[in-house]
Formats: structure tokens, sequence, C-alpha cells
């Protein structure tokens, strides 16, 4: 039998949990904790704890036996966090100096959950990054303290068994994972040095040459960084709280990719704009980028960052995979209306356009085919309450509290990986309790002079399809597939350079100094009748046009990459092998 999956719902009706599909019960594995003042929730990574403050106590109990395991007098606590092999419960308490000014009790507790006694305690400051980070098996446990990175092995926290110090380390990241740990650290930018990104392999810190990967950049206030599950490569969103150009309201962001083997790239995204959202896909060979201006772009991007697919615009700032990965959702939720894209990722077929009005909060069924939507406080005042999804679009429940009554948090119980396989997808919509009908779309004003007169279609902006719904000569209507989509690209892609190549041709004809590639484009192609011979020189010329563009760039004064200097100082080497083939036509 399936288990039921319950999710916690949290609000000023107290703590309760209510059974997954399909009872959508009250459980009874969990008894309500009635208390209107529950400050902090967390179930283990496996599902099988669950921890909770009410104002009095941090209470621990066992959701599979129905059992209280422990009770901890910490009525302050507002945060909590198991580690994750649930050896170790960490706690978080606002900090308080003492009223002689002198310095507070420790506010960070590490509580082991075996004895019930506590491991260690902390004095954490701040509640950004409060919770000491595990490697997946507990072998290493890492906090940020005074710009250096602490690391403790095998839950011993009296000991620091290591150290990561650079000047200034304000985040961090450990890989998930089996062993050995990855450690990504970020230094921001200083008197005009650039902020850069460092991969480490614990516990090999020994100076910048020791690292994996590095990867500067400039215009980064803040980063967010993403390892992929298999953590191989990390995902780094570098923002900047000010965009000087004056072109967004949300500052600046750029997208970097760092692999552990040393390679890096900057992601070049086809439109301007915010990046609202990345996410990895669960598989660790793609990932999904929303960016640019409103109607936003959605796009899958490859290792080697090239867009496998892309899904045109629409009214979305966040993406996220299913956990088995088949799937994946395009949602508008905050300042949007709640539109949903649902996705087949193996096919790039549309599944359903459900619409979840004033979410702000979404989540997947670790099963893969169910998801929440939530509407709490305080983000949202009135209508609270959640709604579970099928994948399909339908409403299979849905609960609104009563107009003086919030809800905080709703939240599923997690189970590990492989517990749920993959299903195959389905397209035809679930029986659902209720209609999943779209709100009625709000009328546009009009003037009282033209209400009676016919309506003429005015957009600001027209939205642009998926690259397999385009309209494309022969009328067929059938789903592209990606093999055609990648010879479409490529034979789009020959196009564009033979009529660049013209370009330059015609351009290179009326001026009188003609740039190198210009005059290699404008004389006509020479056969040497030797195929291979042929390719060799057509590649040649390919590079060579390259490198005279990165030269106009550097010239502009862009900052250019390392490989891309590399590239430039091949040039003559490159020239050589070309007029020796040529000698030999």
């Amino acid at each position: 039998t399936r288990p039921l999956f319950p999710a916690a719902v949290r609000g000023s009706e107290g703590l309760y949990m209510v059974n997954g599909p399909p009872s959508f019960s009250e459980s009874t594995a969990f008894q309500r904790d009635s208390g209107k003042n529950c400050k902090a929730v967390a179930f283990s990574k496996d599902g099988s704890l669950f921890a909770w403050c009410n104002g009095e106590k941090v209470n621990v109990v066992n959701i599979t036996r129905a059992e209280l395991l422990h009770s901890f007098d910490l009525p302050k606590t507002v945060c909590l966090e198991f580690s994750p092999k649930n050896n170790v419960l960490a706690t978080w308490q606002a900090y308080a100096t003492a009223k002689d000014g002198t310095a507070g009790v420790p506010n960070l507790q590490l509580l082991d959950l075996r004895t019930g006694k506590c491991l260690k305690s902390f004095i954490q400051k701040k509640m950004q990054n409060w919770c000491p980070c595990w490697a997946d098996d507990e072998s290493i446990c890492a906090r940020n303290v005074n710009n250096e990175v602490q690391f403790f092995e095998n839950n011993n926290f009296n000991t620091i068994a290591n150290k990561l110090h650079l000047q200034k380390v304000s985040d961090f990241v450990l890989s998930p994972g089996a062993q050995p740990t990855k450690v990504a650290v970020y230094v921001p930018g200083s008197k005009g040095a650039p902020s850069f990104v460092r991969l480490y392999q614990y516990p090999n810190f020994g100076g910048p040459q020791s690292a994996l990967a590095n990867k500067s950049f400039f215009k980064a206030d803040k980063v967010t960084m993403l390892w992929n599950k298999k953590a191989t490569a990390l995902l780094v969103v570098a923002s900047t709280e000010v965009d000087k150009s004056g072109a967004s309201y949300y500052g600046e962001q750029t997208l970097h990719y760092v692999a552990a083997s040393g390679e890096s790239a900057v992601v070049q995204l086809p439109k301007s704009g915010p990046i609202y959202d990345v996410a990895w896909s669960p598989s660790s060979v793609e990932f999904c980028a929303v960016y640019g201006f409103m109607p936003a772009k959605a796009t899958v991007f490859n290792l080697k960052c090239d867009p496998v697919f892309d899904f045109g615009t629409g009214p979305r700032n966040a993406v996220y995979y299913s956990p088995q990965g088949h799937i994946l959702v395009l949602a508008g939720f905050g300042n949007l209306r709640g539109q949903m894209e649902v996705w087949d990722v193996k096919n790039y077929k549309l599944i359903s356009r459900p619409v979840a009005s004033d979410s702000t909060y979404f989540a997947w069924c670790p099963d893969g085919e169910h998801i929440v939507t939530a509407t709490c406080a305080p983000r949202l005042r009135v209508s609270n309450g959640y709604k579970v999804w099928h994948y399909t679009g339908s409403v299979l429940h849905a609960h609104e509290v009563p107009p003086d009554q919030e809800v905080w948090q709703v939240s599923w119980q997690p189970f590990l990986d492989g517990v749920f396989p993959e299903r195959a997808v389905k397209y035809q919509a679930a029986p659902g309790e209720l209609p999943g009908a779209a709100p009625r779309p709000a009328q546009a004003y009009r003037p009282p002079a033209l209400r009676n007169k016919p309506v003429t279609s005015s957009k600001l902006h027209e939205d642009e399809p998926p690259q397999n719904m385009k309209p494309h000569v022969g009328g067929s209507d059938k789903p592209v597939s990606k093999t055609a989509l990648k010879n479409q690209r490529k034979h789009e892609a020959k196009k564009a350079a033979k009529q660049e190549a013209k370009a330059d041709a015609s351009q290179g004809s009326a001026q009188v100094k003609t740039p190198q590639n210009a005059l290699q484009n404008a004389v006509p192609a020479m056969t040497t009748g030797d195929p291979e011979v042929d390719k060799k020189i057509k590649n040649l010329k390919k590079k060579l046009k390259a490198i005279e563009q990165l030269k106009e760039q550097a010239a502009a004064g862009k900052q250019l990459e390392k490989n891309q200097v590399e590239k430039i100082q091949k040039e003559a080497a490159l020239l050589k092998e070309l007029e020796d083939l040529e000698l030999g036509v």
C-alpha cells in the first residue's frame, strides 16, 4: 500500500497533520497541538521524525510509530533543523545581550537525539544561514564563523577538525551525495577586486592552487549557489542590489556555470532582464532558467550551457522539477496571477495549465504526482488555505480557513529518493473533487465613448510560443522531435552565418581598408578537391572569424574570460595553418 504522506499545517488554529491523497482526513499519527503560538516545525530528511516548538517546549515525535521521543525546554525557539541521518537536532532562538551589555548566552543548540543531551551550544547572532551544514553521511559539519568556514568531524563539536580561511568568506555550500565532499565558497569583491566562487574538495584547502575550480566576476553584491544532485557542477546566480543602467527595479543578475572539473562559463541568456529562478533537473545533466523582462522567457540548458528547449515567453517567475525529474512546472506567483504550465520533460509536451490564484507557496509531493499550493500569512492575510492538485490540472482537495483564522505554513512529509519510482506521464485530467476552473479574466477598462464599438486588440507585447509550437513551413501541426529541433537550429545557424558572410563581403568591397575576415568571405571559396582539407579550411576560417569578434569586443572595453584571451593568442598559429593548407591547393 502507498504511504499516506501527510502534510503538516501550522496556523492560528494550531498545528495538525492532514493525510495526503486519497483520504485528506486529519492524521491520527499526530495528535493536534491546539496552541496558537507554534513558531517552527521541521521534518527529518527521511520523513520519519517531526519536531515543533509550541512556545513552551520543542517536541520531537517519531511519525511512523506515533510516539514522543524528546521534549526540550527551549520555549523561544524560532528555527529547527534535523541533521541528515537524524542524529542531531539544531535549534536557534533570537540572540540577546545581557542587561549589563556583556555577551549573551549561546542561542544555537545542537541536541543529541539518541541521548536527549545538548552536544554543543554556540553564539549565532544572525538568523541568516544560522544552521550548520552537514554532509549527507554526517561525517562533516561546517559553520561560517567570522569569515572562515570551520569543519567538525563525526559530530564532535568540541574540536575544530579543519578551517577554510579566505579574506572574507560570506557564504558556502557543501555538495550533496557521497564522499568526497566538495565545498563551494563565495568571497565578495572589494576595492576594485572581483568577487569569486571557489570549489574545493574537503580537506584540501591549501590556497588557490588546491581549488578544483575558480570563477571570478564583477557585478555581485550577493550570490545564490546551487549544486546539482551528482555534485559535478554548480550554478551561481550573481546579483547586484541596484541596476546602474536603470533598466531594472530588481538590480542586475548574471548566471554562471562552474564544473567540479575546473571548467566555467557565463550562461548566455537570450533575453535581457532579471533572473527570477533557476533549478537543476534531478538528472543533474540539465537546468532550467526563468529570466527576462515580463513576459519572461524560460529555457532548459545542458552542461555545455547550450539551450536544449525554449518554452517561449509567458507570465512566470518560478520553475519546479518533480522529484523524479520527469515533469516541470513553470509558474507565476507573487505579483503574477498564479498561472502554471505543467510540461512533460521527455517529450516537451504541455500537459496542463492550471491557475492557483493568490498562492504564496508551491511544493511537489514526493510521489511526483501531486502538488500543494497554499495562501499563507503574513504574505497574504485573506483567503488563507491550501489546495492539493494532480499535475494534470485537477483540484483533488481544497481547504480554506475561516476569515478570522490564518495559515502560516504547509509542508509535505519528505521521503528518501527511490521510495516513489517515476510513473508514466498522463495527459488526461485525473478525476477531481472540485472543478479547477480558471478565474474569469478581468475585462480591460474601456472609456464610455468606445463601449458600444467593436473591440480592437491592442497588446503591449506578443507572447512568444514554445519552440515546438512555433508556426513552421509545411502547415503540419505535429510536435517536433528533439532531433528535428536540433537539425532545425543547425539549419538556422548556417543560414545566419551565410547571411553574415554576404553582409561582410559587401561591406568589405565598400571599405578602403578591408578587414581580413571580410576578405576571406569576399574571395570565392576555393576547393582543394579533398573534402577533408576543405573542411579544415572552413573550420579555421570560422575560428579566425570568432577571434576577430572577440578582438572587437575587447576593443569596446568588454572584460574577456580567460579562455577567450587564450583563443586570441592562438590567432597567429591558426593563420599559419590556414596559409599552409591553402598553399597546398
